[in-house]
């Protein structure tokens, strides 16, 4: 199919391979501009509630240009199982913006069902994350809190994370064909996360 996208690569995270499929439908964004060359530019993180970390959110300053979408109320429900799982995985708002910003690449925070021919060959849920990969089962996987967790799981694998760039952090664990891509939300997460932590 000309619209797919192959990753490759395989990641051991806690004994199970992660490997990488072909990468098609509402996850793909070919017109992804690359980031990771980018300079750092300074960002305002929009707090609106109290006792967030603001220097947790993007202590790099983002890379590249920006994109945003407008949330329906289920992806804003899903930012909210996003922030529940890190919680419940004992992490901080940082493992919650590299969390959303991955989401928003993947499916736009929706959990995803099976596309059909537009599928990734199995892949599901807020990550496109794989059965066959180890990633869990369909109903695991499209379980937004515990897909949240699996996706943080491997992220605490990654030696050094909290230090990284988001879309390092976050291409270590996804293995994506567009590895620059998940820079391009990283304002847009981090003002999700100051605006959701503590609600």
């Amino acid at each position: 199919m000309a619209t797919t996208m192959l990753r490759k690569s395989v990641l051991g995270i806690a004994g199970l391979a992660f490997a990488g499929g072909v990468f098609a439908g509402p996850a793909m964004h070919a017109d992804a501009a690359p980031a990771s060359h980018a300079k750092p530019v300074a960002v305002t993180v929009q707090a609106d509630k109290p006792g967030v970390d603001k220097g947790k959110l993007i202590p790099h300053g983002v890379q590249g240009e920006q994109s945003r979408i407008t949330l329906n109320d289920e992806q804003t429900k899903n930012v909210k199982a996003i922030i529940a799982g890190t919680k419940k995985s004992g992490l901080d708002e940082r493992a919650a913006v590299i969390s959303i910003a991955t989401s928003l690449q993947e499916s736009k925070l929706e959990n995803l069902g099976h596309l059909g021919d537009r599928n990734d060959h199995d892949s599901l849920g807020l990550f496109q994350q794989r059965p066959s990969s180890g990633w869990g089962t369909p109903e695991q996987i499209t379980d937004t809190v515990y897909s949240t967790m699996a996706f943080q799981k491997g992220l605490k694998q990654v030696d050094g994370w909290q230090d990284m760039p988001l879309t390092e952090a976050a291409q270590t664990v996804q293995v994506s064909a567009y590895p620059d891509a998940y820079a391009q939300w990283e304002q847009q997460a981090a003002d999700l996360v100051a605006q959701h932590w503590n609600s």
